[in-house]
């Protein structure tokens, strides 16, 4: 059955299946939408579950085959160990759901929609393995600039306070109310739309095997490794670095509090020359925070591109 919330449902997938990595986790990829519209590939960011994304992408389930995956370690994929929890091995992931989700759904022209570490690791992918896109759209990837950058200190500020964070993060939970309770007294979700706290609950934690305990899918220390690894990538393209059209999407940079990724997004968009664009109003979580709008900017991508009709 539909998991109805105050402002939001989670639909009957059309398809589910799985994707063996090349060390063995199995990703989870389930279908929605229109089969005959273009592909849309839907992933998450660090630490969440694609899942909790629910009130973006089901604006697009009437014109577009909407494909979403969870990455490892996390959401209904498998778990793996931190070692292979890296973004040269998650890049490789995004090369082998590209091959599984043709194989098992077959060839159809496809846009990449990514979200914070899933965009960082498309970006890696497009560029080290191969564009194999017709269009990738990346929502607030939390670029790093070159040390010597003006914005560089910043970030490094904001990535060792989610070190910190994610390090610190409580595991295991007597129910799935407790952390919906929790992310409703964070003031960092505040902003988030109806229905989205005990959504993003349900779709992080996993029933623990044998006990009436839930815990975290994404560990601590998974998490962690991400975000700890983010300073090293070396990652500050050019649009012309990639294989086809981009689109850079950045939460708010003048919005009181806002992380520093909207900083990091408007001057890499800015400097580099890409299709920028940053939504008011929002900070990291910009597509539970204001998922029409940026809806609207994916609608705008892929009518600009001529990617509407498969």
């Amino acid at each position: 059955m539909p998991l109805t919330l105050p402002a939001l449902t989670l639909p009957a997938a059309t398809a589910r299946f799985e994707i063996a990595m090349e060390d063995g986790p199995k990703v989870r990829v389930r279908r929605y939408g229109n089969p005959n519209g273009t592909r849309l590939l839907v992933s998450h960011g660090n630490g969440f579950a694609v899942d909790a994304y629910v009130p973006f992408w089901q604006q697009f389930l009437a014109s577009y085959d909407v494909v979403i995956f969870d990455f490892r370690n996390h959401g209904l994929s498998d778990r793996s160990p931190v070692k292979n929890h890296v973004y040269y091995q998650l890049a490789r992931d995004l090369d082998h759901v590209a091959d599984g989700v043709e194989a098992e759904l077959g060839k159809r022209t496809t846009v990449a929609v990514m979200h914070s570490f899933s965009s960082r690791t498309a970006m890696k992918h497009a560029i080290e393995i191969g564009w194999r896109w017709a269009g990738l759209v990346l929502y607030d990837p939390p670029n790093v600039p070159p040390p010597s950058h003006p914005v560089y200190a910043q970030m490094e500020e904001f990535e060792n306070r989610l070190v910190k964070y994610a390090g610190g993060r409580r595991r295991t939970f007597n129910s799935v109310d407790e952390l919906t309770q929790e992310l409703k007294e964070s003031r960092a979700t505040a902003r988030w739309v109806e229905g989205m706290h005990d959504l993003m609950a349900r779709s992080v934690l996993r029933k623990d095997e044998g006990a009436e305990t839930w815990s975290l899918v994404c560990s601590p220390e998974v998490e962690t490794a991400i975000y700890a690894e983010a300073l090293k990538l070396n990652l500050w393209p050019k649009p012309a670095d990639f294989g086809g059209p981009v689109k850079l999407v950045g939460c708010d940079p003048d919005m009181k509090g806002a992380p520093a990724t909207g900083l990091a997004n408007r001057a890499l968009g800015t400097e580099n020359g890409y299709d920028y664009e940053a939504v008011p109003n929002t900070g990291h979580l910009q597509q539970i925070e204001r998922p029409d709008a940026c809806a609207d900017i994916l609608t705008a991508f892929l009518v600009k591109h001529r990617l509407t009709k498969a």
